[in-house]
C-alpha cells in the first residue's frame, strides 16, 4: 500500500452518524461470491439512502497486507489471521513476474520480504533498477517465473521492528494472486458471506514499459472468479489514477485512488508531465475529477489529519468533507500499533517498537468521518471501531 514507509459492533452508520454525505459500499453477507459471480446487491449508503442495508460495517476495517503487525506481510497466514481476527476487508498488492503470472508482494524488490538472497541459483539475478525514479539494488519479481518464486519463502519485511514476526519466517510462499482468490472463495463458503478484497496494482506505468501491464491480467482474473462486477465484494486501487481509468473499461469493481502526501505526484503524472500534486487532487476541483471514474480515496492519514513540527496531530483538514460532497468514500491508510508510527501524542514511554496508544489514534482518526481505515493490527481497529460505535 504505502510509498515507503471476534468482530465488534457491525452495523452499518448512515452519513449523520459520520457527517453528511458519509459513503459506504456495501455487499449482501448471504453468500459468498463464487466463480459463477452471484453476489448480493451492493448499495451505496449515505445521505439520502433508506431502508436496511447489510453489508461493510462504517467504519470500515481492512487489514493491510493481512495482520501484518503479527504474520510476515502478504502471505495466506497473513491473510487468514487479518480475516479471523475480524478484518472487513483484506489488501493485497500485485506484482507480476516475468511469464505474467500477478503475485502478492508489497514491492517488485523482493530482497526484504523473502529468503532469495540464501539462494546461491538466483544469485545472478542481483541487480539495480530504477522504479518509479527510485535506484533499488536487489532482486525483482519481472525477473523470475512463477515456479522459481514458489522456492522461495516469505519473511519479516521489519524484523528490527516487528521481532516476533520472524518466527514465522520460511512458513508461507509467495502467493499467486488466484491462489487468493480461491482461498477467499473457500473462506466465503465456510463463513456465508463473500469474503472482501482491496486489491492494489502496483507501479503499473513502470510495469506497463517491460510489456507486463497488469489491469488486464487483474480483469481477467476477476472475471474468472466473479469479483468484476459493481456489486462485487471487490475494491480496486492504485496510486496512479490512469492505473484506475484503465480497469474502469475492463471491470465495474468499485475502485480507489490512492493518494500519497500531499507535496507528492502520482508517478503517471510525473511521466505525462501533468504538474499536478496530492495537495491539488484532494481540492474540490480535484475530488469532483477522481469522482468521474472512482468511487473513493485512499489518501495517507496526513492529509486527513497533518502532524505538527513535533510530529503531534494538527488539525483536521476538509478533505473528509469535500470527499463525501463530491461523492467519495475515504479509505486512509496506515494506522499500526507501534510507537515509531503513531502520532507523538500517543506515543507511550522510549521504546520505539512497543506499543502506543493506538486506541487513543484511532478515536481521532474515526471522529473525522472516515468511511475506513487500513490496519496492520485488524483486532485492535475492531476493537476501537466497537468503542467509536458505542459512543456514537
Amino acid at each position: 500500500m504505502e510509498r515507503e514507509q471476534q468482530p465488534g459492533r457491525r452495523a452499518l452508520l448512515g452519513a449523520a452518524a459520520l457527517g453528511a454525505g458519509a459513503v459506504a459500499l456495501s455487499a449482501g453477507t448471504a453468500g459468498a461470491a463464487g466463480t459463477s459471480g452471484e453476489a448480493d446487491t451492493a448499495t451505496a449508503a449515505g445521505a439520502g439512502s433508506s431502508g436496511r442495508v447489510r453489508g461493510l460495517p462504517v467504519p470500515t476495517v481492512i487489514g493491510h497486507r493481512g495482520a501484518s503487525g503479527y504474520r510476515p506481510e502478504h502471505t495466506l497466514g497473513s491473510y487468514q489471521l487479518a480475516l479471523d481476527m475480524g478484518a472487513d476487508v483484506i489488501e493485497q498488492d500485485l506484482v507480476p513476474t516475468k511469464d505474467g503470472h500477478l503475485v502478492c508482494r508489497h514491492e517488485n524488490d523482493i530482497t526484504a520480504t523473502t529468503d532469495v538472497s540464501d539462494h546461491p541459483e538466483f544469485a545472478g539475478r542481483k541487480t539495480t533498477k530504477t522504479v518509479d525514479g527510485t535506484k533499488l539494488t536487489g532482486w525483482f519479481t519481472e525477473d523470475f517465473t512463477l515456479a522459481e518464486l514458489k522456492t522461495l519463502r516469505a519473511k519479516e519485511r521489519i524484523p528490527g521492528t516487528r521481532q516476533r514476526n520472524t518466527l514465522y519466517d520460511g512458513r508461507w510462499e509467495v502467493p499467486s494472486f488466484e491462489e487468493v482468490l480461491q482461498w477467499a472463495e473457500r473462506e466465503g463458503r465456510k463463513r456465508g458471506r463473500p469474503v472482501w478484497l482491496h486489491v492494489e496494482t502496483k507501479h503499473p506505468t513502470y510495469f506497463r514499459k517491460l510489456g507486463l501491464g497488469l489491469e488486464e491480467p487483474v480483469a481477467k482474473l476477476l472475471r474468472r472468479y466473479g469479483r468484476h462486477r459493481k456489486d462485487s465484494p471487490q475494491f480496486l486501487q492504485s496510486f496512479e489514477p490512469s492505473s484506475i481509468q484503465r480497469l474502469r473499461k475492463l471491470v465495474a469493481t468499485p475502485s480507489v485512488v490512492l493518494l500519497s502526501t500531499v507535496t507528492s505526484r502520482p508517478w503517471d503524472f510525473v511521466e505525462a508531465g501533468d504538474p499536478r500534486t496530492v495537495a491539488d487532487l484532494v481540492k474540490p476541483e480535484g475530488l469532483k475529477w477522481i469522482a468521474g471514474f472512482a468511487q473513493g480515496i485512499g489518501p495517507d492519514l496526513s492529509v486527513i489529519i497533518p502532524r505538527t513540527a513535533d510530529g503531534k496531530l494538527g488539525t483536521p483538514t476538509p478533505v473528509v468533507k469535500d470527499a463525501h460532497a463530491a461523492g467519495l468514500f475515504l479509505h486512509p491508510y496506515t494506522m499500526r500499533n507501534e510507537n515509531s508510527f503513531l502520532p507523538a501524542d500517543f506515543r507511550r514511554g522510549t521504546d520505539p517498537n512497543a506499543y502506543g496508544d493506538a486506541f487513543g489514534a484511532f478515536k481521532v482518526y474515526f471522529a473525522t468521518g472516515i468511511d475506513g481505515i487500513f490496519s496492520d493490527n485488524a483486532d485492535t481497529a475492531v476493537l476501537a471501531r466497537a468503542d467509536f460505535l458505542e459512543k456514537h
